[in-house]
């Protein structure tokens, strides 16, 4: 029996970028405009990333809808995180926040708009003023397309400042040496051909692993292969088990129904047709952070007000908002009910 080694096609980069959602792509960007050699390995296309199905938007105290402060944005995250969170980094993301979200606008980012042209901000979840007194608008949306939106812009510009892209290589192991990462090596999904990447700084931006668990909203390229190659590597990793599953997904299939969907006014129902987030936050209602209202929507289904014939999901009500409103602000969640669930988000509610 013959033994053949596979052939090893070597690249040398300064610095090499796995995965390029958000993240990756925002860093390859960067790193290319300072000049230095830039390569970004993704197991797909980068506008197929799963930064795609960011639907709602991004939040940033701008104040464009009404008072805001980076503060109270940071008291919310502090408090939706039950004061678990790293409140410095928490601190360094919301008082950066702005500057990021207006220099995704100036890379391109087409961010929908109020009528005196700034950036279009709608209320999600958890998000207040004065320290929980108010209701705050604070999630900057490109419709219901954000993340689409900023993969598309950041892809672009990466390609612009000559950032190179090896698109469908499945990342394998950080190649490692005395403690140090020296590199990544990847398969060629095309060809089956092994390549070294040799690179002094690697940066790992692989995004979640979602489907690890049975029901997830992620898409089902969230396995958590960067998580492994750190663990290979002998490096630890930190809070796993911070995992916050999406409330509202179409039932059945469970495609994303966006946050930004209660942000425009849609709420739920349980079999008594009764608006119930308001038993569990009276204040916040429909609005209320995401494990809050998953939290919220378990008791009801587990008390046996859950519709259906098996009473195991709720509705989502989207129809008094008006097509007008859907069309400009909500399309692709009135294309993901017909397509998903059969039903008309103009007239009748969505199975959640």
């Amino acid at each position: 029996m013959s033994h053949k080694s596979y052939t090893v096609i070597d690249h040398a980069y300064d610095v090499v970028v796995v995965g390029a959602g958000g993240a990756g792509l925002r860093a390859c960007l960067g790193l290319a405009e300072k000049g230095m050699k830039t390569a970004c390995i993704s197991k797909v296309f980068p506008t197929r990333s799963h930064t795609v199905a960011a639907q709602g938007g991004m939040s940033a105290a701008l104040a464009n809808m009404g008072e805001d402060d980076w503060r109270w944005h940071m008291y919310d995250t502090v408090k939706g995180s039950d004061w678990l969170g790293d409140q410095d980094s928490i601190a360094y993301m919301c008082r950066e926040a702005p500057a990021a979200v207006i220099e995704l606008e100036h890379y391109g980012v087409p961010f929908s708009r109020t009528e005196d042209g700034t950036i279009y901000q709608r209320a999600f979840g958890g998000m207040t003023t004065h320290y929980g007194e108010g209701l705050a608008q604070r999630t900057c949306a490109a419709a219901d397309r954000t993340g689409h939106a900023i993969l598309h812009t950041l892809y672009q510009q990466s390609l612009r400042r000559d950032a190179d892209f090896f698109i469908e290589y499945f990342a394998l192991d950080l190649i490692m040496g005395d403690g140090e990462c020296h590199g990544v090596m990847a398969w060629r999904l095309e060809d089956g051909t092994l390549h070294r990447f040799i690179s002094p700084v690697v940066i790992l931006a692989t995004g979640g692993y979602g489907r690890a668990y049975f029901s997830a909203t992620s898409a089902h390229t969230c396995t958590g292969d960067g998580n492994g190659m750190v663990l290979r590597a002998g490096l630890p990793l930190q809070d796993m088990e911070f995992v916050q599953f999406h409330p509202t997904g179409v039932y059945g299939s469970g495609c994303l129904i966006t946050e930004g969907a209660r942000g425009e006014g849609a709420y739920l129902t349980n079999s008594d047709g009764e608006r119930f987030m308001e038993r569990y936050a009276p204040n916040a209602k429909d609005l209320a952070s995401r494990d809050v209202v998953s939290r919220a929507m378990t008791k009801e289904i587990r008390s046996g007000k859950g519709v259906g014939e098996e009473q195991d999901h709720l509705l989502l009500h989207l129809e008094h908002l008006g097509s007008a409103v859907l069309q400009e602000r909500l399309p692709g969640i009135t294309d993901t009910a017909r397509i998903f669930a059969g039903v008309d988000a103009n007239r009748e509610p969505i199975p959640v």
